[in-house]
């Protein structure tokens, strides 16, 4: 369970709202930079054509400071004008909350007006990004090389699997079907000398595509699972015409 942590709420009852404004990063550094707590700068809030217009001015000695870095002082000036641009609270109940060792946390206010604080563009301005921007460069980034590197491990361009796969696609692309009893008649052709033959030289003798092949031989053959001549393939009994010789030397071979 969490501690119960107790929230000073008399700055609700004084204060009469609060804006939430959103500022550059490098302006909040330069109020960090002022030399005593006091003002920063002065906020103007005017009427022009019916319509409210607020702007903040930065005080000129924290403009002279460098926004980018202290290598950067008296090169650069931070910029002073900066207009608000105006927001609803859009509905959303807003707090703004301090914490110090002596009250604790405190809400000093709720948000009644939001908005957004940008500085005037300027070349001066366009600099100082270009100057943030390369003070974050990150450290890897992609360059393009004039020459192979030697140095370190080269890819292969193509491993020996992947060409000896192409090279069987390659020669597998070049069978042409043929007709379908003109693959029967070299089938039935080879089982006539031989009763057991692989599906490797049945693919071998009659040069068909391994698909087109297999499907034929299936109607005609079946394939041994085991025993002597296990993984091989011979003819359904129905077609067989002879082999009695073979299988009678097999009998006294074994």
């Amino acid at each position: 369970m969490c501690d119960k942590v107790e929230v000073n709420l008399t700055g609700v009852r004084q204060s009469q709202g609060v804006w939430l404004v959103k500022v550059p990063k490098y302006l909040s550094q330069q109020w960090d930079k002022a030399t005593e707590k006091g003002d920063v700068g002065k906020i103007t809030i005017r009427k022009k054509q019916g319509k409210t217009e607020v702007s903040f001015s930065l005080k000129e000695e924290l403009a002279a400071v460098g926004a980018v870095g202290e290598k950067d002082a008296g090169s650069l000036q931070v910029p002073k004008e900066y207009p608000f641009t105006m927001h609803t609270v859009g509905g959303q109940t807003l707090g703004v909350f301090s914490q110090s060792e002596a009250d604790g946390i405190s809400l000093e206010g709720m948000v009644v007006h939001r908005a957004e604080c940008r500085p005037v563009v300027s070349d001066n301005y366009m600099k100082i990004k270009r100057l943030q921007i390369e003070s974050v460069k990150p450290q890897r980034f992609s360059q393009q090389l004039d020459k192979a590197v030697t140095t370190t491990f080269k890819p292969v361009a193509n491993h020996d699997f992947n060409v000896e796969y192409k090279k069987k696609k390659k020669s597998e692309g070049k069978m042409v079907r043929a007709e379908r009893q003109v693959v029967l008649d070299m089938l039935f052709a080879a089982f006539e000398k031989h009763q057991y033959y692989s599906f490797k030289e049945l693919v071998d003798i009659t040069k068909q595509p391994v698909t087109y092949l297999k499907e034929i031989v299936r109607e005609i053959g079946t394939c041994n699972r085991k025993g002597a001549h296990k993984s091989t393939w011979e003819l359904k009994p129905e077609y067989r015409l002879h082999h009695s010789g073979e299988e009678e030397e097999e009998k006294q071979n074994t």
